[in-house]
């Protein structure tokens, strides 16, 4: 079952913990002491810290545990303000802006289906809830978690310890570099990869796998995905049925601003195409899909569509808006 909210709500920091070098875990509670919603493995939250600036987070605690929803934040020099903000300003006892849980990176464990979960450094936070939901399962798995060392990668020797015949830690600085040809190079039977880390390890992931089944591939990317020029490069007209206007889509805007200047209501966050907030429902018409979020086979439905992103792949689409 999969969860989807947009409800937001202020959660108090329970507990802050460092994992690892750069990479602090927060506890958030409700203030009343009230269990928080369900969640399913690979779910996020958006944390919004003030106007303009939110980030999404993988939740990476107890699925079972309805008290706290826990987040592990990558402190990132490099970055846009976020995890600095998180590390540098947030205590115990602060209240943090929440929304969601929303799922994009869904997990469900099938019934004669082999699992191989590939990490790179955080990246290991949507996967650990899949890990212990696929061994709570019994089901045949493995995990290969790689960064440049065991101090800077969360939950490496927790998982390592608990799971030493199923974990498999690459440290760089000890030598120990992830071969994923060597791992996915071949198509394997009823095997499911999922994977999540830097740009390089997904793109690599994707890469070995496009002779696989399309069902076969699952992966979350923290950054967005290149695209080149678009497929169709003049304007387009996006209808939104609930209002029966068509708006026009001029080349380099984005239909998630085309659609709002008319008056459309459409959540968003990240608008490049990573959070997946924005999904919107397509009723008719072709789709570029630019985002880097739905799966292969989703994107051959061509059901739903990342309005911050992904435009028509022709001349008009009707949206569900």
């Amino acid at each position: 079952m999969s969860f989807f909210s947009d409800v937001e709500r202020d959660l108090v920091v329970a507990a802050r913990t460092e994992l690892a070098d750069g990479v602090v875990a927060l506890d958030l509670v409700a203030h009343n002491g009230r269990d928080l919603p369900a969640w399913t493995p690979g779910s996020h939250v958006d944390v919004v810290l003030r106007p303009g600036l939110e980030r999404q987070y993988s939740l990476c605690g107890d699925v079972a545990d309805r008290s706290r929803w826990r987040v592990a934040v990558l402190r990132e020099p490099a970055g846009r303000g976020g995890s600095a903000a998180l590390h540098e300003e947030v205590a115990v006892g602060q209240r943090l802006r929440v929304r969601g849980p929303r799922n994009h990176f869904e997990f469900t464990v099938t019934p004669g289906t082999r699992y191989r979960f590939v990490a790179g450094g955080i990246g290991i936070t949507p996967l650990r809830a899949m890990v212990a939901a696929a061994e709570e399962a019994g089901a045949d798995w493995t995990l290969d978690h790689a960064g440049r060392s065991r101090a800077t990668m969360a939950f490496a020797e927790e998982l390592a310890a608990a799971h030493p015949d199923r974990v498999r830690v690459h440290a760089a600085d000890e030598g120990t570099r992830l071969d994923l040809a060597a791992l996915l190079g071949e198509p394997q039977e009823d095997t499911a990869v999922y994977a999540c880390g830097p740009a390089g390890l997904v793109d690599a992931v994707e890469e070995l796998l496009a002779g696989w089944p399309p069902s076969a591939l699952h992966v979350e990317r923290f950054e967005a995905k290149e695209f080149g020029e678009p497929v169709w490069p003049g304007p387009f007209e996006v209808e939104l049925a609930l209002t029966g206007e068509t708006v026009t889509v001029e080349p380099g805007q984005s239909v998630l601003d085309a659609v709002t200047q008319a008056g459309a209501v459409v959540l968003s966050s990240c608008r490049v195409g990573t959070c997946g907030t924005c999904e919107t429902p397509v009723l008719e018409g072709p789709v570029e899909h630019r985002d880097s979020v739905l799966t292969p086979a989703e994107r051959c439905e061509d059901t739903v569509m990342m309005v911050c992103v992904s435009r028509a792949a022709g001349p008009r689409i009707v949206l569900d808006l």
